[in-house]
């Protein structure tokens, strides 16, 4: 029997998501009639929650920069042939690494300098945490998925000792670091349109924003238009060929890992430098596991996962909003309808591929 043909690009990367989305809407929908409440109205509130306003945009935008980043550090694993499910912990140890270096330069210098040194102790941590899985994987057989959830645990259980018996803030009756100084802090839009002379509301959105969307473009660059990204995307293809090229696969595996846990700094930077300004027990608050059903609905392309990064911070934002004015519709009952996306696009992706490339493969046959 031979192979299905492959899928036209627009349909794998448009009409693909489209669908899930579409029967994920459909489940919502029945959901919140199930419980007595309109489905149009409710949408009507997320929308107006997540985009009817300065405030709400903000917000969308901020939830979003997590899920850049997060989306990316899963996608550029995937097209090295892993599924990273480890931005979770890398992005904690990030969060630790970020405020440890400034900590440690602040006793030397201030200012501006204390953020990029900031953003490369988050990119360092992140990055070991993440090369050590694919090192397991590539020299010692240990796959990458299991290692990845181990290490999300030996993370939580690392940040909890360190932020209680070591970087713990005197006094404090919680686990968290004390305030990273204010030239380490990053700038937020209200202050940077206010320098302008322009007015906005003031959310959490900082310039971690800009940070993602320019991280999404250095990954397409290195995917789609390098040497680097050939030799990662035929790494992911199959070792035969990768090996026939003369590739050292394992070598790439542990490259890739890096790399991911260093794009899931960014969401570290995010909370610790833009908005917290110091680090609080768990606060990477599942936006990792979130950010693997942005990589797939975002078909593991950078323009995808920023689409797809942004669909999800409107659906946070909205649903806080549809709490909110609805208090029959619990925060639980939010998370759930997130699941119900999460699940339409990762779990049921041959629920839709099949038929459609039946269909396809028939018109190309006529």
């Amino acid at each position: 029997m031979s192979a299905p043909l492959p899928l036209p690009v627009w349909v794998d990367r448009v009409l693909m998501p489209a669908s899930a989305l579409a029967t994920a809407a459909l489940a919502a929908a029945l959901l919140l009639l199930a419980i007595g409440e309109n489905p149009a109205e409710a949408l009507a509130i997320m929308l107006r929650g997540a985009l009817g306003s300065g405030e709400g945009i903000g917000f969308t935008l901020y939830y979003a920069t997590n899920f850049i980043f997060t989306g990316l550090a899963v996608a550029l694993a995937y097209r090295a042939g892993m599924f990273n499910i480890g931005a979770e912990g890398q992005a904690t140890m990030a969060g630790i690494g970020a405020a440890l270096m400034i900590f440690a330069a602040e006793r030397f210098t201030q200012g501006l300098l204390l953020v990029p040194i900031g953003i490369a102790g988050a990119m360092l941590f992140g990055a070991l945490w993440g090369a050590i899985p694919g090192w397991l994987q590539a020299w010692r057989g240990s796959h990458v998925v299991i290692t990845t959830i181990m290490f999300n645990f030996l993370a939580a259980i690392v940040s909890v000792y360190l932020l209680v018996n070591v970087m713990g803030k005197e006094g404090s009756m919680q686990p968290e670091t004390r305030l990273i100084a204010d030239g380490s802090q990053l700038w937020t839009f209200q202050a940077l349109f206010a320098a302008l002379g322009i007015t906005i509301p003031a959310t959490p959105l900082n310039f971690s924003f800009i940070l993602a969307l320019l991280a999404a473009f250095v990954v397409w660059i290195a995917i789609e238009r390098s040497k680097f990204g050939f030799h990662l995307r035929l790494t992911g293809a199959g070792n035969e060929s990768a090996r026939y090229a003369g590739i050292d696969t394992r070598r790439m595996t542990v490259l890739a890992m890096a790399l991911s846990g260093a794009l899931a700094a960014g969401m570290a930077v995010n909370e610790v430098m833009g908005v917290q300004h110091r680090v609080l027990i768990e606060f990477s608050s599942g936006y990792g596991f979130v950010g693997i059903a942005v990589a797939l609905m975002g078909r593991n392309h950078p323009v995808g996962v920023i689409l797809s990064a942004l669909l999800f911070g409107a659906l946070y934002q909205g649903g806080a909003e549809l709490a909110f004015e609805r208090p029959a519709i619990t925060r639980d009952l939010i998370v759930t309808l997130s699941g119900l996306v999460i699940f339409c696009v990762g779990a049921l992706d041959q629920l839709y591929r099949t038929p459609l490339a039946r269909l396809f493969t028939r018109r190309v046959v006529r």
